[in-house]
């Protein structure tokens, strides 16, 4: 049968102590501190999460952003070939002006030179005119008969009688 003496005893409330004092200075600090890391763990699990939930949001204001920006370039490039052209455009009529310009200036200069040579043109002839009237009067003295073919000829030179005279 079983018999029960003191040491059984002892070492039974030996035991009952050890397993208090192991509890109270071994399992207890070690439970505490398996669930500070066990805390921690999911802390640090929730801190995870929530970076990537950040980053993701980050990342779709990025690609946001990004598209923005490319409808943006898109604008001013287009904005750029519009200003472009509205400055090629008054480049062109500019060029155009200042053509339009030198061609009228230049066919009045050659309307000017053209007058000028008539101008000439009726001078000498006006001086040949004088020269052959003044050699025919030489040669008959009738006045009269010179003054009428003098007449003629600035008739059909187109020269107005009055203007050669004086």
């Amino acid at each position: 049968m079983l018999r029960l003496d003191w040491n059984m005893v002892i070492t039974i409330v030996n035991l009952i102590v050890l397993c208090l004092l192991l509890k109270k200075f071994l399992i207890g600090p070690v439970t505490a501190i398996m669930e500070q890391r066990a805390a921690l763990i999911e802390q640090q699990l929730a801190d995870a999460k929530n970076d990537k939930q950040a980053a993701g949001d980050l990342k779709a204001s990025y690609e946001e952003k990004l598209k923005t920006s490319d409808a943006e370039s898109i604008r001013i490039v287009e904005e750029s070939r519009a200003s472009a052209r509205a400055e090629y455009d008054r480049i062109v009529a500019e060029a155009d002006r200042k053509a339009a310009r030198i061609l009228e200036d230049a066919k009045k200069a050659a309307e000017q030179e053209r007058e000028k040579t008539l101008e000439e043109a009726r001078t000498q002839i006006a001086g040949l005119v004088m020269a052959a009237a003044a050699k025919v009067l030489s040669e008959s003295n009738e006045a009269g008969q010179s003054l009428q073919l003098y007449d003629q000829y600035l008739a059909k030179a187109g020269v107005t009688d009055e203007s050669n005279r004086n």
